[in-house]
């Protein structure tokens, strides 16, 4: 079992609370905690943000980019608006704004991080995986396979390898 942090147990709470199945349904979570959510094109490089103004959060996700990538990204947008939003120290316009771009790629920055693990815990829910997986070790080089599971979760195959390494599940 992964160690819990609060990423983990603020995703966690939310899947308990809202009763959510495989796939989760990450917009109705998203706008159960007043997060509207706005698909608009965007450059390439960058997946989504989050504006926060006056109590009234808007999740603006590159509507170009592959729907499981979209998911992630609200999922990690929500992430940011729920552990990050009240004491946030970048501000355009007197609003906190989160850019997903090359540097949060790199896992230099904490928060981050933090949104990432929050979106993975939320999309694959640690106990469903266990339960499709088994008892024995997933192999994350089975292409097939992993389509399969991903395909389960609304997720893309390198997420889900990340997800599977991260708690230990997956082989190489």
């Amino acid at each position: 079992m992964a160690k819990a942090n609060r990423a983990t147990i603020a995703a966690e709470r939310i899947l308990r609370a809202s009763g959510a199945s495989v796939p989760v349904d990450i917009e109705r979570i998203a706008r159960a905690h007043s997060l509207e959510v706005i698909y608009r094109p965007m450059e390439e490089t960058v997946s989504g943000m989050l504006v926060i103004k006056e109590k009234r959060a808007i999740a603006c996700i590159n509507a170009r980019h592959h729907p499981h990538r979209r998911r992630f990204t609200l999922a990690h947008e929500l992430g940011h608006y729920l552990l990050h939003g009240e004491r946030v120290r970048v501000f355009i316009d007197a609003s906190p704004i989160f850019f997903r771009d090359e540097r949060a790629s790199c896992g230099t920055d904490q928060r981050e991080v933090e949104a990432n693990r929050f979106a993975a815990s939320l999309l694959m829910p640690e106990a469903a995986l266990r339960e499709m997986v088994g008892a024995g070790p997933f192999d994350l080089f089975d292409d097939r396979a992993m389509q399969r599971l991903a395909a389960q979760f609304g997720v893309s195959p390198q997420a889900m390898a990340i997800r599977l390494a991260a708690l230990g599940l997956g082989a190489l």
